[in-house]
């Protein structure tokens, strides 16, 4: 794993963001004693579990469900093909600031908080490098006292995060961290560099939702600018109506005052049109 480095937060962490303490902790009883290595399977079977997991998961996106529900999926079926992992989280980039969208403990999203709202902790560590980060939750309490004291309430002993990240097709300076996947295990020898590469793969399925769904979005945004540009024009086109039969002049010239009157009064177009067909019709 790659040497962690201390990062201080680009964004101010809220000052309501509280710990629910050991109330929601796993009962130490649950804690697995045997060594993850010892019923870990071997890495031909990891890897065909893993493959046939992403055939699922292909099969399981329709690209109609919400990006969230869509990452739900990711995380479910990565939980199910990774032996060690006991829970997975994904961590989505919105605007300047991390948020949990998916998790399959919803306990788990605290130890997520706490690392957003102290802007330190594995996952950040995995963003910023662009690289996974593997490790004991005991190993960097000195460094992410927050997210260790959280992960230690809720009984977890080891995590891997793997960042997500889009690109162009050949050039790494345009990446985009867009967000990074977090698994949680039980075990303290839990996760090795295969499962690393395992969940590269899952990475790649997870930027193909993000990127599919940034797509959708753009879309649907153009949609509503088309939608309010002809309602708009609509409007206008009325209103330019009624100057016309109320002043008898040509459509250009009731362009002009509708033109002039939105700019003496620092109001777009649309709306001095829409006063105006609401004056008459009041």
């Amino acid at each position: 794993m790659r040497g962690c480095v201390k990062q201080s937060a680009p964004w101010i962490p809220p000052t309501n963001t509280e710990y629910r303490g050991m109330a929601d902790r796993w009962d130490a009883s649950e804690l697995p004693t045997s060594s993850a290595e010892d019923d870990r399977p071997d890495q031909l079977s990891r890897l065909e579990e893993t493959t046939d997991a992403l055939v699922l998961l292909r099969d399981a996106v329709t690209g109609e469900e919400s990006l969230d529900e869509a990452l739900t999926k990711l995380a479910e079926t990565a939980r199910n093909a990774i032996a060690d992992a006991d829970a997975v989280t994904v961590s989505v980039i919105d605007g300047l600031r991390p948020r949990t969208a998916a998790t399959t403990d919803e306990r788990l999203a605290q130890v997520d908080e706490k690392q957003y709202s102290s802007g330190r902790g594995p996952c950040l560590e995995s963003a910023r490098t662009l690289t996974a980060v593997r490790s004991t939750v005991r190993e960097h309490s000195d460094l992410w006292p927050e997210f260790v004291d959280a992960a230690t309430a809720h009984g977890v002993r080891a995590y891997l995060s793997i960042p997500v990240v889009l690109t162009s097709a050949d050039q790494r300076d345009d990446a985009e961290h867009v967000g990074s996947l977090n698994l949680y295990s039980l075990t303290p020898d839990a996760f090795d560099p295969f499962d690393e590469g395992l969940m590269r793969l899952f990475s790649t399925a997870a930027c193909a939702i993000i990127a599919d769904a940034r797509k959708r979005q753009h879309s649907q945004e153009q949609v509503h600018h088309l939608e309010q540009a002809l309602v708009s024009r609509a409007v206008i086109e009325q209103a330019k109506g009624v100057l016309m039969a109320v002043h008898g002049c040509t459509e250009q010239e009731a362009f002009t005052m509708l033109v002039e009157r939105s700019q003496h009064e620092n109001v777009k177009l649309r709306d001095v049109a829409r006063t105006l067909l609401s004056s008459i019709k009041s």
